[in-house]
This record gives structure tokens, sequence and C-alpha cells, in this order.
């Protein structure tokens, strides 16, 4: 897996923290910069703390599932992706500006579920997990900062929208596993 598709990954599974940012800009009543940063610094460590864990996991099973690896990415990915789009269209999330570490770890742990499959299935693939976690855990933090600034300047309009574009790129990378390691055209 080269780095442009890592960095495609790293995007798609930066889109959960970035709509969660919005939600969290949305509250503040004025842009909070100290606040800010707190969000983009959990969710872009937690981002590349939960590959490592997945990886970890999946490395001490992978030589008995060896054969069908390649599916199993492709499953993963494929459901996370069309997971976040659906859940672009819930509309239970609870709004507040709070950055306290238990309200913080939550929502980091909550956020970065993707990504720790997303170590699963790079530890199938034999691919490169330092430049994922290097690279998810900077554009997390991006994303999440400018989430927060979007949230607290244009309100819910792009959320929903951020959400079902992390998705599509995840089915798409789904698609082009299975099409280069499976089938055979």
């Amino acid at each position: 897996m080269g780095t442009a598709e890592i960095f495609f990954i790293s995007i798609g599974l930066g889109m959960d923290a970035f709509a969660v940012s919005i939600c969290k800009g949305l509250s503040m009543l004025k842009m909070n910069w100290k606040k800010a940063t707190i969000i983009a610094l959990y969710f872009g460590i937690f981002q590349g703390i939960m590959p490592i864990i997945g990886f970890a996991l999946a490395k001490k099973i992978s030589n008995s599932i060896i054969y069908i690896n390649y599916w199993i990415a492709f499953i993963l990915l494929m459901a996370i992706g069309i997971n976040m789009i659906k859940e672009a269209f819930n509309n239970n999330e609870k709004e507040d500006d709070d950055v306290s570490f238990k309200t913080m770890s939550i929502l980091a742990i909550a956020t970065s579920i993707d990504a720790l499959a997303v170590g699963v299935t790079f530890a199938f693939l034999n691919a490169n997990i330092s430049v994922l976690v290097i690279l998810v855990g900077i554009i997390t933090g991006i994303l999440s900062l400018i989430g927060v600034k979007i949230g607290n300047k244009f309100g819910e309009k792009y959320k929903r929208k951020a959400e079902v574009f992390g998705g599509i790129v995840l089915i798409f990378i789904a698609i082009k596993i299975l099409i280069e390691n499976v089938i055979v055209i």
C-alpha cells in the first residue's frame, strides 16, 4: 500500500473526529483556540495510537488466517465506511464544548475505533503501519482544528458531508484492495 493510499485512509479516518470537532465548535459562543488545540491533540493522539493496537492484535493471529486476509481487509473497510455514512444521518449527538479528560477520552476513543480496525487491516496486508500512525495522527489533528473553527463559524452545515466523504473514501479503498488482491481479471 502506497503513501497516497495511506494519506486518503488517514483523511477518511479523520472525518469522524472532524465531524465531532464541528459539533464542539458549534457549542462555543466564541472561538476558543485553547479548547480547539486540546480537542485536536486528543483526537490526533488517539487516532495515532489505535492503529498500533489493532496492528499488534492482528499480528498475533495473522498467520492462521493468511489466505483470507484481503477479504478481511475488504470487509472491515467496507463496514467502517458504510457505518460512517449511516452515522452521518444519525441525529443523536449531544453538543457541548466541554474538554475535560473524561469527555475528550470518551469522544477520542469513540472516533478512533475505526482506526483500530484499520490497524488490523494493515497487519493483514503487511502494510507500513508507521506511515499510517504518523499521517492519521497529524491529519486528524489538523482536521479537528479546522472542524472546531468551521463549527464555530458555519455550524451544522458541513458535519454530515464530512462523515459521508470519509465513509466513501474508505469504501473505495476497500474495493481497490479487493480488485488488486483477490479478483483476477
